[in-house]
């Protein structure tokens, strides 16, 4: 918990509580349906927390904002975000049951009101989002393909909408066919190795007239 503090001072005495709380749910949880590998619940802060937080280094989201969060797996980077973004609408799809139920079991212990869950793959889900959020779980083209159409044209925040896309290693082979793709290296802002290689991607998505 101090090492969400130690990168974001300003949180709200709910907003401790809420991070606080993670340990013991993902921990009780993971006990009973795996989603979280035993090696990272011991650093759950360091490798899920702050790093699904990497994201609001690049942009922090607008009260109203529709966030998506892809294959959030066991909630990241979605249930993090939506701590930090209490008045931002966060969607978390997963096509695997199992983890959409241990996201709404947590989403239900920190009393998160701004979390909706859907256990689906993202092609079957409708509306229009500012932005797509998502932990590696694709090459890019492939998660292009998967979100094609649903990424609200009109932007409101200081990054034009599109995808924010948590990867690590070189991307320059995977980026190539995306010339206004734009590299964050958690480095910037994250001083622990775990980020020596880790990044965010944007990628914002050009409407055609």
């Amino acid at each position: 918990m101090e090492l969400i503090e130690k990168y974001f001072p300003n949180l709200t005495e709910d907003q401790k509580s809420k991070f606080s709380k993670l340990q013991e749910l993902y921990h009780d949880w993971n006990l009973k349906i795996n989603v979280v590998s035993r090696k990272d619940i011991d650093e759950l802060y360091l490798r899920h927390v702050l790093h699904s937080l990497g994201i609001a280094k690049v942009q922090r989201f607008l009260p109203d904002a529709s966030i998506l969060d892809v294959g959030t797996g066991g909630g990241f980077p979605g249930i993090p975000l939506a701590i930090l973004h209490p008045e931002t609408n966060f969607h978390l799809v997963d096509s695997i049951g199992k983890k959409i139920k241990v996201v709404n079991e947590v989403t239900e212990g920190l009393g998160l009101k701004n979390v909706h869950t859907t256990n689906a793959r993202v092609e079957e889900i409708p509306g229009h989002y500012d932005f797509i959020v998502s932990r590696a779980v694709a090459a890019m083209p492939t998660f292009v393909h998967w979100t094609k159409g649903k990424i609200a044209k009109e932007s409101r925040h200081e990054l034009k909408n599109g995808i924010l896309y948590l990867k690590g290693g070189d991307l320059s082979e995977e980026l190539a066919e995306y010339r206004n793709a734009v590299i964050y290296d958690l480095p910037n802002f994250f001083e622990e190795e775990f980020f020596e290689t880790k990044k965010v991607v944007y990628l914002p998505v050009k409407f055609r007239k």
